[in-house]
C-alpha cells in the first residue's frame, strides 16, 4: 500500500541572498513549500547550481496543491535578468510587458493583463504606483517589477489556480514574492557582490546624453542567529546605477480612422472632387482607413539609481511561537533627457497611396504645403519643422512594514496573525516638476511626405529655395508644457489564519482579513502658447551656438531603412536648461516655465474590504493516492471616490488645429460603490503512479477595477480639435471582473530533475471592464467652429477644409469684435491670435471615455512544459509553450468604435539550455511572445495598439575560482532586437523602439 503523507514539517528555504548571491556551485539546502497534508513531505535536499535550482522549482510544482509554478532561489539570482519580471517570463503562461528601456516591468499571465494579476510580498497584498513620461500617472494596480532587485528574493510562487486562503484580486494568477527568514537558515551567513554594466544603447545617443560607459551594481547579505536558535537577524541590500538610452520613431498623436465614403475633416478627397486625382489605390467606400496625426523621431538618455533593502528580526521565545518583524524598502529614481524632430499634419491638400482594404493604411502620405515668399527679399517660409526637448525626473518609493506571529497551540491546532502597512509613491524629482517639454522649431517646411511602406517610416521634407537643411538662425521656442504628477497607493491589512489537523490526514484551514487600500492621483500643468507657433522672443533672440546639429538617421541603425537617402533627418538638439532659462527670461516670468506648485486635478479612492474563508483538505488511498481540497471565500468591498477637477469656462481657437481650454477654479465631487462575492474553489490530484500526477481545479476569482476606472470626476483633454474634444471620467460603481476558472493537467516526473507536463485551462469572465465613448457637452462650452465668424468666412470663398483661410478672414474682418484677438503674423505671413466661441455659436461636443462592465466571454489555452537533464553530462534544457485563444475577446479592426477586447492575449514560448558541471556554469535563454493587444486606445481615440511579436536571447557564464570567489558574465538582448507597435494595419506604426545589448561582469565573495 502506498504510504500516506505525513504531517508537513516547517519549510526550509534558504535566505534570499544566500541563494541569489552565493557562488554558483556552493551547496545549499532547501525544501519545496508545503500546502498542508495533501503535499508531499520531502527530506532536505542538497541543491547545487542551475540543475539544483531547476529541481527545486520542479518539486514546488509537483508537491503543491493546485496549479503552481515558481522559481526557487538561484534561478532568480542566476538568470541574466535585470529584475523579477525578466525571470518570471521563463515560467509557462507568464509574459512580460517591456518598458521603453527594454526591461520587463509588468506581467501578463495566461492572457490576462497586468492589472488583474495580484502581487503579494510574503503573502501580503502590495500597492503599486508609477509615472512613465512625467505628464500623467498610470492609475494602474499593476506592480512594476522594475522597482525591486532580483538579488533580494529567495523564491517566487505563481498560483495559477485560485484558492480560498489566497487574498483576492488575481484572475490570471496570484504571484507571491518571498524573502529571507534568518531562523530558517541558522548560523552566520554573509556575502557581497560587485558588478559592472555596459549598456550599448549609449552608443546610439548624442554625446550630451551619454552617461558612464560602465555603471556599478553592489549587493550583499548579512544573516545570523543566536547560539540557541531563538533569535535571528537578516539584512539584505543592493544598489544599482544604470545609464542607458532608447530611440523611438512614433506617431504619438495617433491615427484618425474613417470609412471610405466618409467626408470629414481629415478624410482624403472623395472620387471626383478636387485632389482625388492624387490618390493611388484609394480605399473603397466600405473600407476602413486611417491617416496619421504626426510623425516623430526622438533620442532619449536615461539615468537610473535603484536602492533596495530589507531588515528582518525574528524571535522564537518557545518552540511553538515564532515572531517576525520585517521592513522592506525600495527606491527607483529615473531621469530622462530627450530631443526630437517631428511634423504635424493639419489635413490640408494631400496626396497618398494605400494598401488594399478592408483595413487600409497609407504607404505614402504627403501634405502639400506651399511656401510664403516675401516679394522684396525673396525669403520663403513654410510650416514648422518641430525640434523639441524634454527633461523628466520621477522618484518611485516603496515601503512595507510587517509583523507576523505563528503559534502552534497544540500538535494539531495552529494560529497566525499578520499585520502590515505598505505604501508605493511616485513623486516629482526635478526642479521643473515631474517633467517639462519645450517646443522649438524652424518654419522651413514645405511639402511633407511620410513613407510608411517599411518597418521604419521615412520622412521627406521640402526645404525653401537655397536650403539644404535647417539653419540655427531660424530656430526659436514655440511653446512649452511643465507637469507636476503624483501617485500614492497605501494598503493596511490584517490577516488572521488558523488550521486544525485531524487524525485521518485531513485538515481544516480558516481565516479572516480586513484590508483598506487608499489611492491618490494628482496632477497639474502650466502650458505656454497652445499654438506652438512662437512662445517667447524671435529667432534673432536665440544665439546660434545653443543649437547642436545632428542627423536623426544616425541613431536608428538597428532598423532597416533608417539610412534611406530620402530621409530628411537633419535637426537641432539643445541643452534643456539653457533654452528653458532663455525662454523664461524673454517671458519675464519664471513661473511660466515651471510646473505648478499645486495640483488642479486631485482624485482619491478608498477601498475597504472584509473577507473570511474556510477550507477543508484530505488524502485517501483508493489504490491510487487521491488528494482533495475544497473551500469558499467571502469578500465584501466598499468604494468611496472623491475628485477635485478643474472647471472649463471657454474654448480658445489658437491655431489651425489647436483649441485651448480656459479654466477657472475646481469642483469637488464624491461618489460611492460596493460589491460582495462568494468565491468557491476545489482542487483534486491523483498520483496515478509514483511519477505520474493528474490534477484538476475549479475556482472563482475576482479582479478589481483599476484605480483610474473607479476614480470620480470628469476631466477634459487639451488641445481640443476641430471636430471636437476628448475627456475621461471614472465609474466607482463598477463591478469587478469575475472569472470561473477550470484547470486540468497531467505531469510526468520521469527522471531526476526532469519532467514533462501538459495543461489545459479555461476562464469564463463576467463583468469585463471595457471602455465606452459617450458624447457629452460638459460646461456647455461654445466653439467658434461652425459659428457666426466661421460661416462668414465660408460664405466668402474659404473652403471648410482650409483652416488658414478661415482664420485669416476672421482676423482681417472681425479683429476687435467680441472673442477675436489678433496677434502678429507668423513666420509664414499668416495671422495669429485667438478666436473664442460666442453666444449662439455651436456647443462643443466632447467624446468622453468612461469605463463600463461591457459583457462576458471566455478564453482557454494549453501549456506544455519540458525540463530534461542529460544524466551527469552537465547539460540540460527547459522549454515551454503556451497557447491562449478566445472566440470573441479579440479586437475587430474593422470596427471604428470602442469595443470589448482583452489586452495581453498572446502565445508565448521559452527555451533555456544550460551547462552546469565542475567550476563552470553557462545558460542561454530565449524568450518569445507573439503579437498582442496592449490597449484599445491610442493617444486620443478608440484605436487598437498592437505590440508586435518579440524574441530575445540572453546568455550568462559563471566560473567558480575558489570555494568563496565566483566570476559571472552576462549578456542581455544579444541579437539587438527592436520593439514595434502598430494600429489597425501593420503599416500604421505607433512606436518603434531601439535600445541595444547590455553586458555585465561581476564577482561575488562569500565569507
Amino acid at each position: 500500500m502506498k504510504r500516506l503523507h505525513a504531517a508537513p514539517k516547517k519549510r526550509l528555504l534558504t535566505s534570499a541572498l544566500l541563494f541569489a548571491l552565493a557562488p554558483p556551485l556552493a551547496a545549499q539546502v532547501a525544501e519545496p513549500a508545503t500546502d498542508g497534508p495533501d503535499a508531499t513531505t520531502l527530506d532536505a535536499v542538497t541543491v547545487t547550481g542551475i540543475r539544483g535550482s531547476l529541481e527545486s522549482s520542479m518539486n514546488l510544482k509537483r508537491d503543491a496543491r493546485g496549479i503552481v509554478d515558481g522559481i526557487i532561489a538561484e534561478d532568480i539570482g542566476k538568470f541574466p535578468d535585470t529584475n523579477l519580471a525578466e525571470s518570471l517570463q521563463r515560467i509557462s503562461g507568464v509574459s512580460i510587458d517591456r518598458s521603453a528601456i527594454g526591461e520587463g516591468s509588468r506581467v501578463t499571465v495566461r492572457g490576462v493583463g497586468p492589472d488583474f494579476n495580484l502581487v503579494l510580498l510574503n503573502g501580503r497584498q502590495m500597492p503599486a504606483s508609477s509615472n512613465g513620461d512625467g505628464s500623467t500617472v498610470s492609475n494602474s494596480r499593476a506592480y512594476d517589477f522594475a522597482n525591486i532587485a532580483s538579488e533580494a528574493i529567495s523564491a517566487v510562487e505563481v498560483y495559477k489556480s485560485g484558492r480560498a486562503e489566497t487574498p483576492t484580486g488575481g484572475i490570471g494568477a496570484t504571484i507571491n514574492i518571498k524573502t529571507a527568514r534568518p531562523l530558517d537558515n541558522p548560523g552566520f551567513r554573509a556575502n557581497v557582490g560587485i558588478k559592472g554594466v555596459h549598456d550599448t544603447s549609449l552608443d546610439n545617443l548624442p554625446d550630451q546624453f551619454k552617461g558612464s560607459s560602465v555603471t556599478p551594481e553592489v549587493s550583499g547579505i548579512f544573516s545570523t542567529t543566536s547560539a540557541d536558535g531563538r533569535f535571528g537577524i537578516a539584512v539584505t541590500g543592493s544598489y544599482q546605477e544604470r545609464d542607458l538610452g532608447y530611440n523611438q520613431v512614433s506617431v504619438p498623436g495617433g491615427w484618425r480612422g474613417f470609412r471610405g465614403d466618409e467626408q470629414n475633416w481629415g478624410t482624403i478627397p472623395q472620387p471626383g472632387t478636387p485632389g482625388s486625382e492624387n490618390i493611388v489605390n484609394r480605399p473603397g467606400p466600405d473600407d476602413v482607413y486611417s491617416v496619421p496625426q504626426n510623425l516623430n523621431y526622438s533620442v532619449t538618455g536615461v539615468q537610473r539609481q535603484r536602492t533596495n533593502g530589507q531588515v528582518v528580526l525574528q524571535w522564537a521565545p518557545t518552540d511553538s511561537i515564532t515572531t517576525t518583524l520585517d521592513y522592506t524598502y525600495s527606491e527607483n529614481k529615473i531621469q530622462q533627457q530627450r530631443n526630437d524632430m517631428s511634423v504635424w499634419f493639419n489635413y490640408g491638400p494631400s496626396s497618398s497611396s494605400w494598401t488594399d482594404g478592408p483595413v487600409a493604411a497609407p504607404l505614402l502620405y504627403t501634405e502639400i504645403l506651399p511656401f510664403t515668399c516675401a516679394p522684396d527679399s525673396g525669403v520663403c517660409r513654410g510650416a514648422d519643422l518641430a525640434m523639441g526637448g524634454a527633461d523628466i525626473a520621477n522618484r518611485n518609493e516603496n515601503k512595507s512594514l510587517g509583523f507576523n506571529v505563528e503559534w502552534e497551540a497544540t500538535d494539531n491546532l495552529g494560529f497566525e496573525l499578520d499585520v502590515h502597512k505598505s505604501t508605493a509613491e511616485t513623486s516629482p524629482d526635478s526642479p521643473y516638476g515631474s517633467g517639462g517639454t519645450l517646443g522649438t522649431a524652424a518654419f522651413i517646411r514645405g511639402n511633407t511626405t511620410a513613407d510608411f511602406s517599411g518597418d521604419f517610416p521615412i520622412l521627406t521634407v521640402q526645404y525653401p529655395p537655397g536650403y539644404t537643411g535647417p539653419r540655427a538662425s531660424d530656430m526659436l521656442v514655440t511653446g512649452s508644457v511643465f507637469h507636476r504628477s503624483y501617485m500614492k497607493s497605501e494598503i493596511e491589512q490584517v490577516q488572521a489564519r488558523g488550521h486544525f489537523k485531524f487524525g485521518d490526514y485531513s485538515r481544516l484551514d480558516f481565516g479572516v482579513a480586513a484590508t483598506e487600500a487608499n489611492n491618490r492621483t494628482a496632477y497639474g500643468n502650466v502650458q505656454r502658447d497652445n499654438t506652438w507657433g512662437g512662445a517667447e522672443g524671435s529667432a534673432e533672440d536665440y544665439p546660434d551656438n545653443i543649437w547642436i546639429p545632428g542627423n536623426m538617421g544616425d541613431y536608428f541603425d538597428a532598423f532597416p531603412g533608417s539610412g534611406n537617402p530620402a530621409f530628411t533627418d537633419g535637426f537641432f538638439m539643445f541643452d534643456f536648461k539653457t533654452v528653458r532659462d532663455l525662454a523664461a527670461q524673454f517671458a519675464g516670468d519664471e513661473a511660466l516655465y515651471l510646473a505648478p506648485a499645486t495640483y488642479n486635478t486631485d482624485r482619491r479612492v478608498t477601498e475597504k474590504s472584509k473577507s473570511a474563508y474556510i477550507q477543508v483538505s484530505s488524502t485517501w488511498d483508493i489504490g491510487i493516492q487521491l488528494n482533495a481540497a475544497a473551500g469558499v471565500r467571502y469578500e465584501k468591498t466598499d468604494v468611496t471616490s472623491s475628485a477635485l477637477v478643474p472647471v472649463a469656462t471657454a474654448l480658445l481657437w489658437e491655431s489651425n488645429n489647436e483649441i485651448g481650454i480656459q479654466r477657472d477654479g475646481s469642483d469637488f465631487t464624491t461618489l460611492y460603490g460596493d460589491y460582495a462575492h462568494w468565491l468557491p474553489s476545489i482542487d483534486l490530484s491523483a498520483e496515478l503512479t509514483d511519477s505520474l500526477i493528474l490534477r484538476s481545479s475549479y475556482s472563482r476569482t475576482i479582479g478589481r477595477p483599476g484605480w483610474g476606472d473607479i476614480q470620480g470626476g470628469q476631466t477634459l483633454n487639451e488641445p481640443v480639435r476641430i471636430d471636437g474634444g476628448t475627456g475621461q471620467q471614472g465609474n466607482p460603481g463598477l463591478e469587478p471582473l469575475k472569472a470561473d476558472n477550470f484547470d486540468l493537467s497531467l505531469e510526468w516526473y520521469y527522471a531526476e530533475a526532469s519532467y514533462l507536463s501538459f495543461g489545459y485551462f479555461q476562464k469564463n469572465i463576467d463583468n469585463y471592464i471595457g471602455t465606452t465613448i459617450i458624447q457629452a457637452t460638459p460646461f456647455d462650452l461654445t466653439t467658434p467652429i461652425g459659428g457666426a465668424y466661421w460661416n462668414a468666412a465660408v460664405a466668402n470663398a474659404c473652403p471648410t477644409t482650409d483652416l488658414t483661410c478661415i482664420r485669416n478672414y476672421i482676423f482681417t474682418n472681425f479683429n476687435g469684435q467680441p472673442g477675436v484677438v489678433r496677434g502678429p503674423n507668423d513666420a509664414g505671413g499668416n495671422a495669429t491670435g485667438t478666436i473664442t466661441g460666442q453666444p449662439g455659436d455651436p456647443i462643443a461636443n466632447f467624446r468622453i471615455t468612461t469605463p463600463a462592465n461591457t459583457g462576458s466571454s471566455k478564453l482557454d489555452g494549453v501549456e506544455l512544459n519540458l525540463q530534461h537533464v542529460f544524466g551527469n553530462s552537465g547539460f540540460g534544457l527547459a522549454a515551454n509553450y503556451t497557447y491562449v485563444d478566445s472566440p470573441d475577446l479579440n479586437y475587430d479592426n474593422y470596427n471604428l468604435g470602442g469595443q470589448f477586447a482583452l489586452v495581453g492575449l498572446s502565445d508565448s514560448a521559452n527555451l533555456v539550455a544550460f551547462y552546469d558541471k565542475g567550476s563552470w556554469q553557462a545558460r542561454a535563454a530565449y524568450n518569445w511572445r507573439d503579437k498582442f493587444l496592449s490597449s484599445g486606445f491610442d493617444s486620443e481615440r478608440p484605436n487598437p495598439v498592437y505590440v508586435e511579436e518579440y524574441g530575445q536571447l540572453d546568455v550568462s557564464v559563471g566560473y567558480k575560482v575558489t570555494d568563496n570567489l565566483t566570476l559571472q558574465a552576462e549578456a542581455i538582448n544579444v541579437t539587438d532586437e527592436t520593439q514595434r507597435t502598430h494600429g489597425r494595419n501593420a503599416r500604421q506604426l505607433l512606436y518603434g523602439t531601439q535600445t541595444g545589448p547590455r553586458y555585465m561582469f561581476g564577482v561575488r565573495y562569500t565569507f
